[in-house]
């Protein structure tokens, strides 16, 4: 039987991330791992109180304390002090939604637990926070708006009383005429109400950051951990510190993971800038864990409803929703554009003509919510796949079988939603049969009986989702031919742990016919990289890369016609290997390090390729479960993904990433809770309160494609960084479900399905 080899390098190859021997010998470079000679520390003195008026006392005593080098409070930044939001929505009711002035330290009233009062720096950080510990808070304390739903109540507290309302925003879609006669029409309606619980992101790095100035060129330069640097120094310049952009470096070394929360700007950044101009010396910042819990941006916090029409057959028809999206006391960089984002895409795979979706957003005495792994369709294919799993149960129907009724068909694509989502390629119910026949979905019972003779509850969920991601637009990708015959990248994206200079490496290293190691990825410097979108919304690779691909074609043409003068041959003749130009058939060659030394300057190509509309993966994912009814703890026994990705570029690390999203979807589903009372304090701020899925919480994953290539991506690929997060709660959910259903009566659970939960949900059904 003859084999194909698998491919060393180049699309496909499912080559060992480059990055990794560094990292898991210790040998990377995050950003307290700089140490910066002569540097001050800073800590950030936080509210304890969810909403207060407060006036800060003791000051002058702070600032006389050991090594104190610079106390700074609203006062002392005035004309620098505001933080914006980037996302300003168009309302149903055709205007634009007020935005809250958000102050870099507060003036005089805190809005959440963990607002900051005052900036501290000194010698060392035991000298700064002893002199935090000196500054006297005095609060009037103000009754705060604590919950999503509480906080829309009449009587409310107000967490903006200038704005009357904590509505903070309302907008929506679709066509809401032809929906409500779908309902008149429908042969059977259905509704569920469901809570998207609120994250915290958890990277494995915490936020730091080193502020420097030079004196001598008025620049500033900010080292932190970021998903792109460019967007930040931009707003950092124009919008807090008024200056020319240029006048900005900022500098990205390794990142300890980032799932949006490392994409923002966040206070401490522009006041290590003011700082260290002020001082002439490096100001560093170092987060503790608590500080993230209690001031990065959260995740998800949602509470939504949503009703489907059928038709005689279980056709769904009809399609109504509205999403409570909690906003926090803030609206935070791109926060009020997740929920718009997502209800987008609430429709899923599923051809419904008449859809209404609206999103309202909710202004809460909490942590302000952006983006996390996902950033709003996680939340709207949870509520999706949930309703369906609900609906296919009262119809009497297959979960399965009901989903297919309503699937897009092959033959409709392109298909535009009625949200106005361009689906261009996919074939949904083959991914969905690959994932029950890869599962063995006819034979659960036999599996159900088996948990049931060991006294569990055995339990079987799928969600089949779909997902907009590596929106428009590109990402110049420039490469640069070194003396030594080496190649050197240079893009705009940034690598959060996902593996770019491998995934850009290989591709390069297919063209230029060299080695992994001979291939250098820059990243994370505005100085020496021009221009850059960041990594966000899965877009690094399906955007870069074929920008990446246009540079190494390019390349290769510049020195191919070098080469054909040098060894006088067409250039049809020349083929790139091991380093060397060569004339194919013939053992003339000329190394790649001749050609870059023959020329006076560096050998460059720089390529930007545009993409016009978003990529659609999809997939299915089927999960089994079991839960022991006497303690209420659920166990992950069996899971199953398939997933269309288009085009797969590396086998590995798309497995990677499926892996790790599902992961984090999962430890929402079973796990994560942040939790507040109703004073606003944070209940869930360290990990001793807050439970994130371990690897004993995580099953073995059962991970294949069925791909069909996207024809809006010049190379066919389909974005994959967030889609196990989207797909993974709802299946997992949906197996909870129904196991608690079938041997407990429980009609509702809502995650996290923590133990407790679980327990006491049966309790309550059999009582």
């Amino acid at each position: 039987m003859n084999q194909v080899a698998t491919p060393k390098f180049g699309v496909g190859a499912p080559v060992r991330r480059k990055e990794d021997a560094a990292f898991i010998s210790g040998k990377g470079h995050y950003t307290d791992d700089l140490k910066v000679e002569g540097a001050a520390h800073a800590v950030v003195l936080r509210s304890s109180l969810a909403f207060a008026k407060f006036t800060l006392g003791g000051l002058d005593d702070a600032r006389a304390m050991d090594g104190v080098q610079l106390l700074l409070t609203a006062a002392d930044i005035e004309g620098m002090n505001s933080i914006p939001c980037k996302a300003v929505l168009r309302q149903l009711d055709g205007t634009k939604h007020w935005v809250p002035h958000r102050e870099v330290l507060c003036f005089d009233t805190a809005r959440f637990v963990g607002d900051a009062l005052a900036f501290v720096v000194a010698d060392t950080v035991e000298q700064a926070r002893a002199a935090m510990e000196m500054i006297e808070v005095d609060y009037e304390d103000v009754d705060p708006a604590i919950g999503t739903e509480a906080a829309l109540e009449d009587g409310a507290p107000l967490v903006w009383p200038e704005h009357g309302s904590n509505e903070a925003f309302n907008v929506g879609m679709g066509n809401k005429e032809a929906m409500e006669e779908a309902f008149q029409n429908a042969h059977y309606t259905t509704k569920i109400k469901v809570v998207n619980n609120r994250l915290v992101s958890n990277a494995v790095e915490p936020r730091a950051c080193i502020g420097e100035f030079d004196g001598d060129s008025g620049r500033y330069t900010l080292t932190t951990g970021t998903q792109g640097g460019h967007a930040m120094r931009d707003l950092i310049a124009k919008n807090i510190l008024n200056v020319d952009p240029k006048d900005i470096r900022v500098v990205t070394p390794d990142v300890g993971g980032g799932f949006g929360t490392k994409m923002f700007t966040y206070l401490e950044y522009p006041l290590c800038l003011i700082a260290a101009k002020r001082l002439g010396r490096p100001v560093k910042w170092l987060q503790e864990r608590t500080e993230h819990f209690m001031s990065d941006a959260h995740g998800r916090d949602n509470v939504s409803t949503a009703e489907l029409a059928l038709d005689e057959n279980g056709k769904m028809i009809g399609l109504k929703v509205h999403v409570l999206a909690n906003m926090g006391a803030y609206l935070h960089e791109f926060g009020p554009g997740i929920p718009q984002v997502g209800i987008t895409m609430t429709s899923g795979l599923y051809d419904i003509p008449a859809t209404w979706v609206e999103a309202t957003g909710v202004y809460t005495n909490t942590v302000p919510v952006d983006a996390f792994r996902g950033a709003g369709r996680p939340e709207a294919l949870y509520l999706m796949e949930r309703l369906a799993d609900k609906a296919a149960h009262e119809m009497g129907m297959d979960p399965a079988e009901f989903r297919r009724k309503s699937f897009i068909p092959d033959d409709a694509l392109p298909y535009t939603t009625a949200l106005g989502r361009m689906y261009d390629t996919g074939s949904f119910g083959a991914h969905l049969t690959k994932a029950l026949d890869e599962i063995h979905y006819s034979t659960f019972a036999e599996r159900e009986a088996e948990s049931k003779a060991k006294g569990l509850y055995r339990g079987i969920g799928l969600s089949t989702y779909v997902e907009a991601c590596a929106f428009a637009g590109g990402e110049e990708a420039k490469l640069e031919l070194n003396k030594n015959g080496s190649v050197t990248l240079l893009i705009g994206t940034q690598s959060n742990g996902q593996g770019h200079a491998t995934a850009y490496g290989q591709v390069i290293a297919e063209y230029l016919g060299l080695q992994l190691d001979q291939v250098e990825m820059v990243q994370g410097d505005t100085d020496r990289v021009a221009t850059g979108g960041g990594t966000g919304g899965s877009r690094s690779i399906p955007i870069g890369l074929p920008s990446v691909k246009a540079a190494s074609e390019t390349l290769v043409r510049k020195i191919k016609e070098i080469a054909s003068e040098k060894l006088e041959v067409g250039t049809a003749d020349l083929t790139l290997e091991d380093g060397q130009v060569r004339v194919v058939g013939t053992d003339q060659q000329i190394s790649l390090a001749d050609v870059a030394g023959s020329q006076p300057d560096t050998l460059s190509a720089a390529e930007k390729v545009m993409q016009d509309e978003c990529t659609y993966p999809n997939g299915t994912h089927v999960c089994e479960v079991e839960i022991d009814p006497e303690t209420g703890k659920t166990d992950v026994v069996n899971y199953v993904i398939v997933d269309d990705f288009g085009v797969t570029v590396n086998p590995m690390l798309l497995a990677g990433q499926v892996h790790g999203g599902a992961g984090q979807a999962i430890s929402q589903a079973l796990c994560e809770n942040t939790v507040y009372d109703e004073t606003g304090q944070l209940l869930s701020a360290s990990f001793m309160d807050y439970h994130v899925a371990r690897a004993d919480d995580l099953p073995s994953f059962d991970f294949s494609t069925s791909n069909v290539p996207s024809t809006t991506n010049a190379m066919g690929i389909k974005g994959a960084g967030e889609a196990g997060s989207i797909g993974a709660a709802p299946a997992v959910m949906n197996a909870v479900q129904y196991a608690l259903r079938k041997n407990a009566g429980v009609e509702h659970i809502d995650m996290p399905a923590t133990p407790v939960a679980v327990w006491s949900a049966i309790q309550d059904a059999q009582s």
